[in-house]
């Protein structure tokens, strides 16, 4: 393993920050390409300790799994300097756009970018999960609980119910049926935030004002986990609902954190500038960022702890096997939808994600400019086919 220095730390957080396309689980991806692979700052088993870890907390997944890298090489100011290369460069993208958008209405041109780009995010995606797979499922059991974890997914899509559920079952099985009345008593600690309908609703007036801003995104940090699914979810009883944004401009806001670098959650510094300028996006990315660095950083010291513990090590690793099967799940959910979206097959969708394959497992090629050559295959196609 190398020792980075904070420099080190300071350039590739802001690099990643500035080039890292395609979603949580493609970052989650990246990350482990250039950290483990690449540089070796933290070993693969390390890495997927990290990742189950990140799962238990709420907030965006990616974003924790570099702040933990970061904490993990040089403590608390490891966690900053990961923050603010990570989060402050795809925030002040996002500024920028907001800005562009408010003069000119509209960011159509983001759909053609999403066609040639969304094929190669599945195959970033299909490539983590096979490269994970074998570090985080290493006996039948773990195994058993990766591909569980999958299909029970293909007919609930509740992320934190499943891992909890995948803890209990390895902590059940490793420990035997004694330890089941314990794994109930420590579920109820992780129990499932209630919906959005029955949260923190904001105020009918006309405005939320900066500090009614802040207060909501930081609730919004605070109870959803990872997926951007349910942050839609939270952003529409939020958000549109009591009429602070219009539905189209959630849907632009979504587009444009799946199409810029960096986490996903900087729709929350789109919307803010929606709602109150520029002092608007500053305190809606702060706010639902914040959770996630002060969740990291209390929680990270605790993790050696928890893998001396044989229990809770048996918790982590049916976490870190259903977390692998999340990450399929992901990436079948985005192939049948892009694939097979309109009723039919979608071939020139299918070739760049076979290709955009076929070169990571050749191993010459990364994300990020197989990511840039999607996006240039839409625009392209968008000018041939009118």
């Amino acid at each position: 393993m190398r020792d980075p220095s904070l420099r080190d730390l300071a350039r590739e957080f802001t690099r990643l920050g500035l080039t890292t396309f395609g979603g949580p689980a493609a970052h989650i991806a990246i990350m482990q390409r250039e950290f483990v692979e690449r540089r070796e700052w933290l070993t693969r088993e390390r890495f997927v300790d990290l990742l189950g870890l990140s799962s238990l907390l709420p907030g965006p997944s990616s974003t924790e799994v570099a702040l933990g890298i970061g904490y993990e090489r040089a403590r608390w100011s490891g966690l900053l300097i990961a923050a603010l290369g990570f989060i402050v460069p795809a925030s002040l993208i996002v500024l920028l756009i907001a800005i562009v958008y408010v003069e000119l209405g509209s960011v159509s041109w983001a759909t053609s970018l999403l066609y040639g780009m969304s094929p190669v995010v599945i195959a970033v995606i299909a490539h983590a999960m096979i490269k994970l797979a074998p570090t985080a499922c290493t006996d039948a059991l773990t195994w058993a609980i990766g591909i569980g974890s999958f299909g029970v997914a293909l007919v609930l899509l509740q992320p934190i119910v499943i891992l909890i559920g995948a803890a209990l079952v390895a902590l059940a099985v490793r420990r035997g049926s004694a330890l089941i009345e314990r794994a109930r008593g420590a579920g109820v600690a992780l129990a499932v935030p209630a919906g959005p309908d029955v949260l923190f609703v904001a105020s009918t007036a006309a405005t939320l004002g900066l500090a009614g801003v802040f207060l909501t995104f930081l609730k919004m940090g605070l109870v959803v986990f990872g997926s951007g699914y349910v942050l839609v979810a939270f952003l529409g009883s939020e958000l549109v609902a009591p009429g602070y944004i219009t539905e189209q401009e959630l849907l632009d806001a979504i587009a444009i954190g799946q199409l810029t670098p960096g986490p996903v959650f900087t729709t929350a510094t789109f919307l803010g500038y929606l709602m109150a300028g520029i002092p608007g996006a500053v305190v809606a990315t702060v706010g639902i960022f914040l959770p996630a660095l002060v969740l990291v950083g209390v929680a990270h010291p605790f993790l050696d702890r928890m893998r001396a513990s044989k229990d809770l090590s048996a918790a982590i690793d049916g976490l870190n096997a259903a977390a692998v099967g999340l990450i399929g799940i992901s990436a079948y959910l985005l192939a049948r939808d892009t694939f097979f979206g309109n009723g039919g097959i979608d071939l020139l969708a299918v070739a760049l994600g076979a290709g955009a394959f076929g070169l990571l497992l050749w191993g010459r090629v990364g994300p990020v400019p197989l990511l840039v050559g999607g996006a240039l295959v839409g625009l392209l196609n968008q000018t041939l086919t009118g």
